[in-house]
């Protein structure tokens, strides 16, 4: 398979890069990490006439932490960077450990953060941990900037409130927060670089044994990452016990529109949902690491 004819941009700042984005239109692709973008150009799924690579924008490829402000991780940032970042492993631990799930180590060391988020993938591992901790996400284009919450950027299968004509995303922020413990759990197929058959992610605030607060997000389940509020309800100002995760786990299944396809009847997603949820409320509960 052979990738077909297309212009290539270089543009050397964000603002070059939007207005090129612009005036190209809809025939121009942004070209991060690449692992999407010209695996679907191989296999005909895409055809655009022209990419815009965002390769020379240093200033989007670093994990920083900005005191009142959070963890802010360029939107060029590899997944192996978040694995191997030591700001997360301080502060968002969960945020390492769910990129090290993802692919294998070659597409971790290409794809990017951005990449992963825009694609808008249902089975992506990144968004529900990041909507989990509340991250929001900051978007750029000719006109100006926009800061958006993860948890309303996604609208649909490979769908966001991106406009592809001239906004670019440039960081995703963690906020300041005061999370005693966050994980993210997957089922795949097999034990390393499988998409997900469903992901759990939550986020918990403990005082003692008594849950002050909770968010929890499901990966795969839904047309796109979503928040099981009906779960977090369940949970919020009672002490916890098996009992009650299990009662979580029911609540956060009922949210849950999973489809049925070759790595899973809708059926046996419910079912995942529900253990799963246990599984990671109990670990971010006991284990307390955010």
């Amino acid at each position: 398979m052979y990738l077909p004819d297309f212009d290539y941009y270089a543009p050397e700042s964000l603002e070059e890069a939007c207005n090129l984005l612009n005036a190209l239109g809809p025939r121009a692709k942004v070209l991060a990490g690449g692992t999407d973008v010209l695996v679907k150009m191989k296999h005909g799924l895409l055809a655009p006439t022209a990419l815009v690579s965002l390769k020379a924008l240093h200033e989007l490829k670093g994990i920083t932490y900005q005191p009142g402000r959070g963890v802010v991780i360029g939107a060029l940032a590899t997944h192996n960077d978040l694995v191997n970042s030591p700001i997360l492993h301080e502060r968002f631990l969960s945020v390492s450990e769910a990129a090290h799930q993802m692919a294998n180590n070659q597409v971790r060391n290409r794809g990017t953060v951005g990449g992963n988020l825009v694609n808008a993938i249902p089975s992506a591992d990144l968004p529900p941990i990041l909507i989990a901790l509340d991250a929001s996400i900051t978007l750029v284009g000719s006109t100006g900037s926009r800061s958006v919450p993860l948890d309303s950027f996604f609208t649909g299968p490979s769908c966001c409130v991106i406009d592809p004509e001239g906004e670019i995303l440039t960081e995703v922020v963690l906020p300041e927060q005061d999370t005693t413990g966050s994980t993210y759990i997957k089922f795949g197929l097999r034990r390393s670089g499988a998409l997900s058959v469903a992901g759990v992610a939550v986020a918990v605030t403990m005082e003692g044994d008594v849950i002050r607060a909770a968010r929890i997000c499901l990966g795969a389940v839904y047309p796109v990452p979503v928040r099981a509020k009906d779960a977090e309800e369940v949970l919020v100002g009672k002490r916890w016990s098996d009992d009650l995760l299990a009662e979580a786990g029911e609540a956060a299944a009922c949210c849950a529109l999973p489809i049925s396809d070759i790595r899973g009847s809708a059926e046996y997603r419910l079912d995942l949902v529900r253990a799963l949820t246990r599984r990671a409320l109990k670990r971010a509960i006991t284990e307390g690491h955010v």
